[in-house]
């Protein structure tokens, strides 16, 4: 089967990079018929068959599903549309963020049907999402918690952090110093849900003081600077006063190069802070979302479906393999999706 040229997709969403500053926008502008507006965001570009945005044919109202679904077996190949019922497995996407996007996650299968079969209004689907994301550009991200050690040295640095979990900090620094692994994820999951589930009054309250004290000259940063200050300065700036911000303090913060990349399974909280990536994820829209943006949070879903791993950065990374001087394969840890980046 010969190649297809697609006419994909494109979202503008608030976080997005405005105009010809957006991979995202530069990629859509190679279709003639796309117009970039410079006063326009543009987020998200799609590539593949989900309902929510799917790729047409070139030139023609043909979407790629229907191009697959007269020959699924050629298209696809016979073992992939059989395991997969004729469907494409993945979902290809460009984003460029200038702003954060929200404190989430993505369901295993087995919530992903519940989530769907409750509210299909919001969850779109009943499939899982792990998704894999690699830079184009310079890329912040958050990731994963952090190393319990440190999440216990940020409740000593910064108070305003530590008054909005007082009631799970002694047994969480406990567990740290002394406890097995059950019981520290267990008193994770007991502090992170106490943050996440602060009253409003009381975090707007500890935000204000915590950006106060991070807003003194001598801390101002560049516009990469992936300090603790920086990053609350700019998490402030994008959404005032929100509970997102102190998972600046619980979660890993990812600094990537173009060409670096990391895999986000399911149930694993992320957010994205600054940059533009190349994603692929099994074909899926399912976000649970707890803060750091304007849409629809499900805090307790995100709370109880995390698995609360912990650990350094560096294991969130993912290494390509280099299968010649010019293709390099990203290969997670699932079956929908690989990516070779040719160079």
């Amino acid at each position: 089967m010969s190649a297809i040229r697609l006419s994909c997709a494109v979202n503008n969403y608030h976080w997005g990079k405005h105009g010809l500053a957006s991979k995202a926008a530069q990629f859509a502008a190679t279709n003639p018929d796309v117009t970039i507006d410079d006063e326009q965001t543009y987020a998200e570009l799609w590539m593949g068959t989900h309902p929510n945005g799917p790729s047409m044919v070139y030139g023609t109202d043909t979407q790629l599903d229907d191009v697959i679904s007269e020959n699924a077996s050629v298209a696809l190949g016979a073992s992939v549309s059989q395991r997969y019922n004729g469907n494409l497995p993945f979902l290809f996407k460009v984003l460029s963020i200038e702003k954060a996007l929200s404190i989430q996650a993505h369901p295993d299968k087995q919530l992903a049907q519940q989530l769907h079969a409750m509210r299909p209004n919001d969850y779109k689907d009943g499939n899982h999402k792990p998704e894999m994301s690699i830079a184009l550009t310079d890329f912040i991200a958050l990731s994963g918690f952090r190393p319990l050690d440190e999440i216990a040295a940020f409740l000593d640095v910064y108070p305003e952090f530590s008054a909005l979990v007082s009631g799970a900090a002694p047994e969480f620094r406990r567990a740290v110093a002394e406890g097995t692994d059950s019981e520290r994820r267990s008193a994770l999951k007991a502090l992170f849900a106490e943050l996440m589930m602060a009253r409003d009054e009381d975090v707007r309250k500890q935000v204000e003081a915590l950006v106060a004290r991070v807003s003194e000259p001598s801390c101002n940063g560049t516009e990469l600077d992936v300090s603790e200050a920086a990053l609350v300065r700019r998490l402030n700036n994008d959404y005032p006063g929100d509970v997102g911000i102190f998972c600046v303090f619980m979660l890993n913060v990812l600094r990537l190069r173009a060409g670096d990349a990391f895999y986000m399974g399911p149930n694993d909280p992320h957010a994205y802070i600054y940059g533009d990536c190349i994603e692929c994820m099994a074909t899926s829209d399912n976000v649970v979302r707890a803060g750091l943006t304007p849409k629809q949070r499900d805090v307790q879903v995100l709370v109880d479906m995390l698995t609360y791993d912990y650990g350094a950065p560096s294991h969130k990374l993912m290494q390509p393999e280099h299968k010649s001087s010019v293709h390099a394969l990203y290969n997670p840890p699932i079956d929908e999706f690989s990516v070779v980046r040719s160079s």
